[in-house]
């Protein structure tokens, strides 16, 4: 076997792992739809004399809950954290946080206006 078949096999077997990463990629979407079914309930508080917004009963795993809190700071703008199955949002932002999960496909329960 020279090395022009050692190449040809080579590039078979790159030639199948396309098809199978874009499978591999479509079952990750499809956990992640049906989890943005779910219902978040936000809520206003304050904490230490500060306006917190909440985002509780989140279902899912810790690493979801926080790309979810990751992706709401960076587009809001502020400042806030995720643990518990909760995420603490600094100021009162409602309206902005149910608009952005409502276009993000979640139900909301609670304080929203």
């Amino acid at each position: 076997m020279d090395w022009k078949d050692k190449l040809a096999a080579l590039s078979a077997l790159q030639q199948d792992e396309p098809d199978n990463q874009e499978t591999n990629a479509q079952e990750e979407l499809k956990p992640q739809a049906s989890a943005k079914k779910q219902t978040l309930y936000i809520r206003y508080e304050k904490r230490n004399g500060k306006p917190a917004t909440i985002v509780s009963e989140f279902q899912g795993t810790e690493s979801e809950l926080k790309e979810l809190a990751k992706r709401l700071k960076s587009t809001l703008g502020i400042g806030g954290s995720a643990k518990d199955d909760e995420i603490l949002l600094q100021g009162d932002v409602r309206a902005k946080v149910s608009e952005f999960l409502r276009k993000d496909g979640y139900k909301l329960k609670g304080e929203v206006r």
